[in-house]
């Protein structure tokens, strides 16, 4: 029971606090206005610190994985194959998920007025083509546009580029790398000391938010949480077996499910990524994968490959869009879900602290006003443990898939004879 309390503690208080904040704000009704400048304060706090997060983590995480990556380019090649692969399918179901489930269909979206009216206003902006908006969306024309939170796409993007030019640079680059390292570790603890006040400042704002939408979002979220489950399921079952059965046939279905379940509930406990990778590489030596790619495989997807993340930013982006009574059913629409979620666990997955990264990310791709915020916080916090059992799980029979592309069609079989 202590080993629970202390693997769930912060979830659970947030989680606590979130709810204590709905039923005050369902008992206050309007007058729960009057909470809402603590979490202002709060969400203020959090946006300060946006900007050199970023910039530090992203870039530290690009500038130092020099050390980590000395492993055989074949390894690397398939690596990136099969991460890529799985992330795409992952997205692309979380998609066809909220397609035919949408969370906020029934929900009267004229409640939302007057929390959405800015997001609105600031998503009305002058219509441009395809190539031109593509270019906007990356790229801004001068260094200080990119000290804004408005602009944090194109802020990852040249945090990426100046990761990898430090990188690039060899022994001239190693001072860089340190500083941003050192810069990354500060920010952290600094968003630590923020997050000490998220119970108060994440509830407060909440309680705000239910007392002028009612029980109409609390629906929502379980919804949100149905679906959800129902997608876990079809991937842990479905989607693993398929790539066991890629990877091995049915020895390869065999050895995946043999050793499932210590991963499984050592992530579950844990909700933690890196906590599961001791449990997960000698899961995955067992599975009959050579050493050199386990011990690439496991500790690279506990920071890279989160496609439970991925799922969960599809989710958080048809919920807001939903509130806002976007038409998700056109195929630019659908792309821009795709690759928003995509980069969600592809590169958000990777730096300390993501989570809230992710979602600025999402509020500000959509050309949402970042006081919705704490609405895809609230998922995010209540999706966790799923969302790190596919996180998790998943890089053990990507490993598998990684050997087969590595090692040829028969490497289990040759395994098991030898």
């Amino acid at each position: 029971m202590k080993s629970f309390w202390n693997n769930y503690k912060s979830s659970i208080v947030l989680l606590g606090a979130i709810l204590l904040g709905g039923i005050v704000g369902a008992t206050m009704g309007e007058k729960a206005v009057v909470l809402k400048p603590i979490g202002e304060l709060f969400l203020n706090l959090l946006f300060m610190t946006l900007v050199p997060l970023v910039f530090f983590s992203v870039t530290s995480a690009i500038a130092n994985m020099g050390g980590g990556m000395q492993r055989l380019g074949k390894i690397l090649k398939s690596i990136v194959i099969v991460f890529l692969g799985t992330a795409l399918v992952a997205a692309v179901i979380g998609l066809v998920g909220v397609l035919l489930m949408n969370p906020t269909k029934g929900l009267d979206t004229s409640l939302f007025k007057d929390i959405i009216s800015s997001a609105n206003d600031s998503s009305a902006t002058e219509k441009v083509g395809l190539l031109q908006q593509i270019v906007n969306t990356f790229t801004v024309n001068d260094f200080s546009l990119l000290l804004s939170r408005s602009n944090m796409l194109q802020l990852i993007v040249f945090s990426i580029l100046f990761g990898i030019g430090t990188l690039m640079a060899g022994e001239s680059g190693k001072s860089i790398a340190k500083f941003v390292q050192s810069g990354s570790a500060v920010m952290m603890k600094v968003i630590n000391i923020i997050m000490m006040a998220a119970p108060i400042g994440l509830g407060c704002y909440f309680a705000n938010v239910i007392g002028e939408l009612g029980s109409q979002l609390l629906s929502g979220y379980l919804r949100v949480t149905i679906l959800y489950l129902i997608l876990t399921a079809v991937i842990y079952f479905g989607l693993f077996t398929l790539y066991a059965f890629i990877a091995g046939g049915k020895d390869g279905i065999k050895a995946f499910w043999s050793n499932a379940v210590s991963p499984t509930v050592t992530s579950l406990a844990t909700c933690s990524s890196a906590a599961s990778i001791p449990v997960n590489l000698d899961v995955t030596k067992k599975m009959g994968v050579p050493e050199d790619i386990a011990e690439t495989v496991i500790p690279l997807g506990a920071n890279v490959h989160k496609d439970g993340s991925v799922v969960t930013g599809v989710l958080k982006i048809a919920f807001l869009l939903g509130l806002l009574g976007t038409n998700m059913n056109t195929i630019p629409m659908m792309l821009a879900i795709l690759g928003v979620a995509f980069i969600n666990g592809a590169v958000m997955g990777a730096i300390p602290g993501g989570g809230f990264m992710s979602e600025m990310l999402i509020v500000s791709a959509f050309g949402i006003d970042p006081a919705l915020l704490p609405i895809i916080v609230v998922i995010g916090t209540i999706l966790d443990a799923p969302a790190t059992l596919l996180n998790s799980t998943e890089n053990t029979v990507c490993a598998m898939l990684v050997a087969r592309l590595v090692e040829g069609k028969d490497w289990l079989k040759n395994k098991i004879n030898n």
